[in-house]
C-alpha cells in the first residue's frame, strides 16, 4: 500500500502490522562508507507471534489494496551473485584512506522518491515478479509489513537458526535430525523468552543465529513507506519464519541520518531525530508498542569512532589494516525509534582532575551484577532491570564519557565536563534510580537542528550550549538527562502525546538544575519563577503565531492510542515542517505539571513522581495513566474539582492558553528577579530617551549585574520598544558583553540588531546564523520580513555558506523564506 501523502505537510504513517507479529530483537551488521555516503549490510529480525496477533489471515488484503488497479508485485531474488550468508564476510578494500570504509561502494544515484529500485540493478540480484491476486495469495498468505523508507533492499531470506551449534538445547530433541519451520520457530520462541538472568547467553545465541546460513529466499516488495515480505504458502503469523535476514543499503539522501562534516572539517554521519525516525536507517517496526532489544556490529575506517545506543562502552576491534569494528547491545526493550548512531572523528574529552570519590560513584554496573535484595516488583516485561538491583538504585552518578571534535576540547573542559556529575546526582536525588547504566555525551556538528537529543545511553548536545556561562549548558544537560526517565524508560504509547516526554523534561530541568547548583530553597524558587515568566511569554507568542490544530496536546482525544486491526496508524502532523520549530508541547506540558505540583505541594508531588516512575518504568503510557494515578494519590481536600476529564478539557484537548493558566498569570505578582529586570528596563528606556548632548550634572545610570535568564527577559522587554538608538544598542552590547553571552541571550540580541537595523553588529547575526543553526531559522524570517536590502543580503549570504551542511528540514524552510 502506497499512501499518497505529501511529505511536506501530512501525517506520518506507521505501517508495521504489529498486531499480528512483533520484533523482539534486532541484530545489525553494518559497514559505514564515507566515500559513497552509504551504510550497508544486513539486519536479522527475531519475531514473536501469539493468539492475539491471529486476527485474520487476510492481512495481505488490507496492506496490498491500493486506489489503482495495479497488482501488488513481489520480488524474489535468484541465486546469482547475491550477498553471502555470513554477514561478517565482505569484499576487502585496498588502499584505505581516512574517509573510507573497508568496502568501497559506488555513489548511490538511484531515484530519490520512495524505494522503487530496479531489482535488476541491485548488486546483481535478478528478480521475478509475483502478483498477490484476489483468488489465491491475497486471501491466503500472511504478509509481514515493516516500516521502511529511502532504503535499497537487496534480498530477504529466512535464517536457519537450527544450524547454530548447541541450539538443540532450545528444543525437546537432543539431536536435530529433521528440521522444519515449526522447529525453527520453536527455537526462536525459546530464545526470545529466556529469563532475564540469562541475558548474556541470549545475546550470544542471537549473534550465533544472525551468522547462520539462509534457508530460503522470501518474496518482498517496497513502496514509499514500507517493506512487505511473504513466504509462499504461509497463511498465518505463527507459521511465518520467526528469524529473517534483510540485506540492504541506505541512500545518501535518506532522511534518518545526515552525512556532514564536524567542526574540524572531518566527515561524520549521525541520526538526527528525523520525523520519519529510523526507517531510513534499517527496516523496522516503528510503532512504539514494538518494544525490542538490539545488538549491532558496525565497521568503519580506523580513524573513526562509532557511538551508539548501547549498555556497553564499546572499544574498537582491529580487523584488516585500516578498519575497525565496534559492537554495542541493549537488554532493555525499547521502541526502534530510540536507536541512535554517530560515526565520526570524535575525541574523548576527559576531565583534567578526577577524584577517587567520583570514580567510586561512577563504577559501572552491568546487568549481570544482580543483587539478591529486590527493591520491588516491576510491571514491565522481564529484562535485567536496574530498579531491582539495590547497588544500581543507590548509584548517584553513572559512568559517562564525553566526545567532541578536538577543536572543542577547551570549550568542553571549561563548560561541560564539570557539570555532568552534579547534574546526574541531582537527577538521582529527585527521581531515584537511573534507568540506564551509563551515558555518552556527544557534541554534534553545527547543523544539528536542536539544542539536544536524548537516546538510550547517549545524549547529543549542540555546540551552542558551550558558549557563554555554564547556565544554558547546565539546563539543557538537565533536560536531556530527564528524558532517561520520561521519553525513554517511560514512553508515550501514542506519539501525538509528546507532552508526556517534553513537558516532563522541561519541568524537571529546572528542578535538577537548582539541585545541581545546590541553591537554597528561596533561590531555587526565584529562578524557577523567572523561568516560568520567560516560558509564559514564549507560549503566548507561540499561540499567536501557530495553527490552532497544532496547539492541542491530545489531538486524537478519545481515539488516542487507537490503531487499525493490523496495528498500523498515523501520527497527526508528524511530517509537518512547522512542527519541528514549535514548543507548544514543551510549554503547555510544563505549565500543566507546574500547576499540579503547586496544587499538591512540591514534597507530595515529587514523592508521587518517584512512585509513578517505579510503577511505569519500562512501559508505554497514555495521559490518563499518569493523571489517574496522580489523582488517586491526592488527598481529597487538595483535589478541589480536579478530574481526568476536566484536565483533558482545560489543558490537553483545547488550543490556545489553558484557562487555569490564564487565571494564574493574571493574578500572580512578579517574582523578585523579574522585578529587578523591570527596574533595569526603565533605566534603559531613560537612556534611550536622552539627547546625544546632555547636561553634565545629569547622573549616569548604574546597571545591575543580571543572571542569564534575567538578560533574556531584559532583551525581551526591550524588543517591545518601538525604537532604540544606535547609541543605546552600543551601550547594551558593552554593558552586558552580549556577543560573549550564551546562545539564548545572543539570539535575543540578534533580534534587536535586526529590528533596529544596527549595522555595526551585523557580524554578530552572521556568526549566529552560521554557528547556532539550531536556533537561527527564525532570524532568517526576521531578516527577510523587513524588506531591507542589506539585511536580505546577509540572510542570502549566510544561507549560501551553510545550506549544503544545514539540516534538510531547516534548509527547506529557510529556502522558502528567501524566495
Amino acid at each position: 500500500m502506497d499512501l499518497k501523502l505529501d511529505p511536506s505537510r501530512d501525517d506520518l504513517p506507521l505501517m508495521a502490522n504489529t498486531n499480528h507479529i512483533l520484533v523482539k530483537h534486532y541484530v545489525l551488521d553494518l559497514n559505514v562508507d564515507f566515500e559513497s555516503q552509504i551504510i550497508e549490510g544486513s539486519i536479522v529480525l527475531f519475531f514473536e507471534s501469539g493468539n492475539r496477533f491471529e486476527k485474520q489471515s487476510g492481512s495481505t488484503k488490507e496492506t496490498c489494496q491500493s486506489e489503482s488497479s495495479e497488482a501488488c508485485r513481489f520480488r524474489m531474488p535468484e541465486p546469482c551473485h547475491s550477498p553471502g550468508t555470513d554477514t561478517r564476510t565482505f569484499s576487502p578494500k585496498t588502499g584505505y584512506n581516512d574517509f573510507a570504509i573497508c568496502v568501497k561502494g559506488e555513489k548511490d544515484t538511484s531515484g530519490k522518491d520512495g524505494n522503487h529500485d530496479n531489482p535488476e540493478q541491485a548488486c546483481g540480484i535478478s528478480s521475478s515478479t509475483y502478483c498477490c491476486d484476489t483468488g489465491n495469495h491475497r486471501n491466503e498468505e500472511f504478509l509481514l509489513v515493516l516500516d521502511c523508507c529511502d532504503l535499497s533492499v537487496l534480498k530477504v531470506e529466512e535464517v536457519d537458526v537450527a544450524a547454530v551449534p548447541g541450539i538443540e538445547k532450545f528444543t525437546k530433541s537432543p539431536k536435530l535430525t529433521v528440521v522444519s519451520e515449526e522447529l525453527r520457530n520453536q527455537i526462536v520462541h525459546e530464545l526470545v523468552t529466556l529469563p532475564a538472568d540469562r541475558w548474556r547467553e541470549q545475546l550470544d545465541y542471537y549473534a550465533g543465529c544472525s551468522q547462520a546460513p539462509g534457508c530460503g529466499d522470501l518474496l518482498f516488495d517496497t513502496d514509499t513507506w514500507s517493506l512487505q515480505i511473504r513466504k509462499t504458502g504461509t497463511q498465518t503469523a505463527t507459521d511465518f519464519p520467526h528469524a529473517i535476514r534483510i540485506w540492504y543499503s541506505t541512500k545518501p539522501q535518506g532522511r534518518s541520518v545526515t552525512w556532514t562534516s564536524d567542526q574540524s572539517g572531518r566527515p561524520c554521519v549521525y541520526t538526527i531525530g528525523s520525523p520519519i525516525n529510523n526507517r531510513a536507517l534499517f527496516p523496522c517496526q516503528e510503532p512504539p508498542v514494538a518494544m525490542s532489544t538490539w545488538q549491532a556490529t558496525v565497521r568503519a575506517a580506523a580513524s573513526f569512532v562509532v557511538l551508539m545506543s548501547g549498555e556497553n562502552s564499546a572499544k574498537p576491534t582491529q580487523l584488516q589494516e585500516g578498519c575497525t569494528s565496534w559492537h554495542y547491545y541493549v537488554t532493555m526493550p525499547m521502541p526502534a525509534s530510540t536507536f541512535t548512531i554517530a560515526v565520526g572523528s570524535w575525541t574523548e574529552m576527559k576531565p583534567e582532575l578526577c577524584s577517587s570519590k567520583d570514580l567510586a560513584a561512577e563504577r559501572s554496573l552491568s546487568p549481570s551484577e544482580t543483587d539478591s535484595r529486590y527493591v520491588g516488583i516491576c510491571g514491565h516485561v522481564e529484562y535485567p532491570c536496574r530498579f531491582q538491583n539495590l547497588s544500581a538504585t543507590t548509584q548517584e552518578i553513572i559512568p559517562h564519557r564525553v566526545f567532541a571534535p578536538l577543536c572543542l576540547q577547551d570549550a568542553c573542559q571549561e563548560t561541560l565536563l564539570h557539570l555532568i556529575p552534579p547534574c546526574l546526582s541531582a537527577a538521582h536525588s529527585v527521581l531515584g534510580t537511573h534507568p540506564f547504566s551509563r551515558l555518552d555525551i556527544l557534541i554534534v556538528p553545527a547543523n544539528f537542528p536542536s539544542l539536544g537529543m536524548a537516546s538510550p545511553h547517549i545524549i547529543f548536545l549542540s555546540q551552542s550550549v558551550l558558549t557563554g556561562t555554564s547556565h544554558l549548558c547546565g539546563t539543557r544537560l538537565c533536560h536531556e538527562i530527564a528524558h532517561a526517565w520520561f521519553g525513554l524508560a517511560i514512553g508515550a504509547r501514542d506519539w501525538t502525546e509528546e507532552w508526556l516526554s517534553e513537558g516532563f523534561a522541561t519541568h524537571l530541568e529546572d528542578v535538577f538544575w537548582a539541585a545541581a547548583q545546590q541553591l537554597a530553597p528561596h533561590e531555587a524558587q526565584e529562578q524557577q519563577e523567572l523561568k516560568a515568566c520567560l516560558r509564559w511569554l514564549r507560549l503566548q507568542d507561540e499561540v499567536r503565531n501557530s495553527p490552532q490544530e497544532m496547539q492541542v496536546l491530545r489531538p486524537n482525544k478519545e481515539k488516542t492510542g487507537h490503531v487499525s486491526d493490523s496495528g498500523s496508524s498515523v501520527i497527526k502532523h508528524g511530517l509537518n515542517p512547522e512542527k519541528v520549530f514549535m514548543q507548544v508541547h514543551y510549554l503547555k506540558g510544563y505549565f500543566l505539571l507546574r500547576f499540579l505540583a503547586q496544587r499538591l505541594g512540591d514534597e507530595t508531588y515529587f514523592a508521587f513522581l518517584r512512585k509513578f516512575v517505579h510503577t511505569f518504568h519500562g512501559q508505554l503510557i497514555l495521559s490518563q495513566d499518569f493523571l489517574q494515578l496522580l489523582l488517586e494519590n491526592i488527598p481529597e481536600e487538595k483535589r478541589l474539582g480536579l478530574s481526568v476529564e476536566n484536565i483533558f478539557r482545560d489543558w490537553l484537548e483545547s488550543s490556545g492558553i489553558p484557562q487555569p493558566l490564564q487565571r494564574e498569570r493574571q493574578a500572580g505578582a512578579e517574582c523578585g528577579l523579574a522585578r529587578q529586570v523591570s527596574a533595569e528596563v526603565e533605566k534603559w528606556i531613560r537612556v534611550n530617551r536622552r539627547p546625544r548632548k546632555r547636561k553634565r550634572r545629569e547622573a549616569e545610570e548604574v546597571f545591575e549585574k543580571l543572571l542569564p535568564d534575567q538578560l533574556i527577559l531584559l532583551l525581551e522587554h526591550l524588543l517591545e520598544q518601538k525604537t532604540l538608538t544606535a547609541r543605546t544598542l552600543h551601550s547594551l552590547e558593552k554593558t552586558y558583553h552580549l556577543p560573549q553571552q550564551d546562545a539564548e541571550v545572543r539570539h535575543r540580541w540578534c533580534e534587536l540588531i535586526v529590528k533596529h537595523k544596527y549595522t555595526k553588529a551585523y557580524k554578530d547575526v552572521e556568526r549566529f546564523l552560521q554557528e547556532d543553526q539550531a536556533m537561527g531559522v527564525y532570524l532568517y524570517g526576521e531578516l527577510m520580513l523587513g524588506e531591507d536590502a542589506r539585511q536580505q543580503q546577509v540572510a542570502r549570504r549566510c544561507f549560501e555558506l551553510t545550506k549544503e551542511q544545514m539540516d534538510r528540514s531547516s534548509a527547506e524552510v529557510v529556502a522558502e523564506m528567501l524566495l
